[in-house]
């Protein structure tokens, strides 16, 4: 039997590619969004929610955003700690413009993903 995890990997990496995308077209609100909705689909898993985490701070460090650089420097740490407590608030988009104890809601589309793979 597969992990939560393992059966959202696929739909996160779909998100990440057209994150890439994105960025690669200089659509860079275009590219982290797709970040933030990569993380929203994975931020149940220890590993895909760190992981999102450090795949912002790249995206902030590449494109010189000082407050999402800061921003995502202690939400890394905060999801390899708190994530396997259940410790999170659903739906948040893992963005520094947005408080990290903030719950948000999940679109219909990123829903229906999620349960999917429950």
């Amino acid at each position: 039997m597969y992990r939560f995890a393992d059966r959202i990997h696929s739909a996160i990496n779909t998100e990440i590619q057209r994150s890439r995308a994105a960025e690669s077209r200089g659509e860079f609100h275009t590219a982290f969004s797709h970040l933030e909705r990569a993380h929203v689909l994975g931020q149940r898993s220890t590993v895909q929610h760190v992981r999102m985490h450090w795949l912002m701070l790249r995206f902030a460090l590449r494109n010189r955003w000082a407050s999402e650089v800061a921003g995502q420097m202690w939400r890394v740490a905060a999801a390899a700690v708190f994530t396997s407590f259940g410790l999170l608030p659903s739906g948040n988009s893992g963005g520094a413009n947005v408080s990290g104890f903030q719950p948000l809601a999940i679109s219909a589309d990123l829903q229906r993903v999620i349960d999917t793979a429950e």
